[in-house]
């Protein structure tokens, strides 16, 4: 027979191990997988134009569901479409092996797993997973990736600081190679879309010519671009930071946007992570310390403060090798209206009044677009598709070796397919919830 005391040693044991069980997975009894649906797919990758369905404007790009009833078996052993974690032997979610998933590789901002080209970090539009919630997936997975199991404490998903992939530092050209221009670090609010512009001039004091530009900028940018300017009379001031609109109010400044009209489109767009080299004899004239406005723009549906940070390298080429300077082409279609739940496509075409010849195209839309399409306009090549690209978020950069010849009177037609799946109209503006419509390029 026990004595009172046993039986109260007995009872503080059995409360104690009902806690300890309880502790292990607190969340009501919930499967790992129903609380990775439920905590991180649901709000954060299975939205209208990203994963939620076959309806999505981005779908035939990644062919990857993850709404409620769909994500389980559309991750498990599936393949990717990205070449490069194809050509790693990488599946979608490999049970019991993280670095063989590539839905890890996608999310971590572990420093070592973005050394191939595997595309921007997931989730895009702004919204950054916290590194409980990446920790959370990465267990699950080394778990074995059970449907209905509970391995996981679900006490990783405490750690709520943003999971966010750091800028690697981008070494300058070498000495007499070319030179380096960056954006220093600033901070993007949360819930906040940020765009800013900051001038420099090149530190050339001779003219040289550039042949190369490589750009590299932080996770959640939606842009990166170089501009140089029409009239140097009326400059903004050199190495200020300057914002399109005010950090307390989100009101435009308007400054900002009527600076934006004296800019000449000079290199970037959309992948901020992008590698430019134009066909050989030609090259961008680059006067010495020309003034260049850089603009990166990045976006935070997050309530963690961000970090943007960018850089451009400049390449030369010795001046005896280039045959043509080129110059750049910024074509704007601002007549856009898509309204709700309807796919709409706009044609426009921009002549030219001399003869042109066009050595690289790429072009500029935002996540409603499916298909870009620039056609020649006019001449016996009229209508002949000369690029297509259907991945807003890293646009194809198509160069001409020979270069597209069109003659004065001539030009380009811009094609360009919208799918708007929401319930409330998209126009032309600047935000990344508006879209945009613009052919870039180079041409002598």
């Amino acid at each position: 027979m026990k004595n009172k005391n046993q039986v109260g040693l007995f009872s503080l044991i059995g409360l104690l191990f009902i806690l300890g069980a309880s502790s292990c997975n607190k969340d009501q009894g919930r499967a790992d997988f129903e609380i990775i649906q439920d905590e991180i797919l649901t709000p954060n990758c299975a939205n209208a134009g990203c994963h939620s369905s076959t309806g999505d404007a981005s779908y035939s790009q990644h062919k990857l569901l993850l709404s409620i009833g769909n994500s389980y078996d559309a991750l498990i052993n599936k393949a990717p479409q990205n070449a490069a974690a194809i050509a790693n032997g990488w599946v979608l979610v490999k049970p019991g092996e993280v670095d063989k998933s590539f839905l890890y590789h996608k999310i971590t901002c572990e420093t070592g797993h973005h050394s191939v080209n595997i595309g921007a970090q997931m989730p895009l539009g702004g919204k950054v997973l916290s590194r409980g919630q990446v920790e959370f997936i990465k267990r699950w997975i080394i778990a074995g990736a059970s449907k209905t199991s509970s391995a996981v404490d679900d006490a990783i998903l405490k750690d709520s600081s943003a999971c966010q992939v750091s800028v690697e530092p981008l070494a300058p050209p070498a000495t007499g190679t070319g030179f380096q221009l960056t954006i220093d670090p600033f901070e993007i609010p949360k819930n906040f879309e940020r765009e800013v512009f900051v001038r420099k001039n090149t530190p050339n004091s001779d003219t040289v010519f550039v042949n190369r530009i490589q750009l590299r900028g932080a996770a959640n940018s939606h842009h990166f671009v170089a501009y140089s300017f029409r009239n140097e009379m009326l400059l903004p001031a050199q190495n200020q930071l300057r914002d399109l609109r005010d950090l307390v109010t989100g009101v435009i400044n308007q400054s900002t946007i009527l600076e934006m009209q004296n800019h000449v489109f000079l290199a970037g767009g959309t992948d901020v992570n992008t590698d430019i080299t134009l066909p050989a004899g030609t090259a961008i004239r680059i006067k010495p310390n020309m003034p260049v406005d850089l603009n990166a723009h990045y976006f935070n549906l997050t309530n963690l403060v961000l970090q943007g940070k960018n850089y451009a390298n400049f390449y030369t080429v010795p001046k005896s090798s280039v045959q043509n300077e080129v110059k750049m082409l910024d074509l704007n279609n601002l007549e856009i209206y898509i309204p709700p739940g309807t796919r709409r496509t706009f044609t426009k075409n921009f002549t030219f009044p001399t003869t042109t010849r066009v050595v690289m195209l790429t072009s500029h839309f935002h996540k409603l677009g499916e298909k870009f399409v620039i056609k020649i306009y006019g001449g016996i090549r009229n209508g002949e598709i000369i690029y297509t690209n259907t991945d807003w978020e890293h646009p194809l950069v198509k160069s001409f070796g020979t270069p597209i010849v069109l003659l004065p009177g001539e030009g380009l037609t811009s094609e360009v397919t919208y799918y708007n799946p929401s319930s409330v109209a998209v126009a032309f503006g600047l935000t990344s919830q508006d879209e945009m419509n613009i052919i870039f390029g180079y041409y002598y």
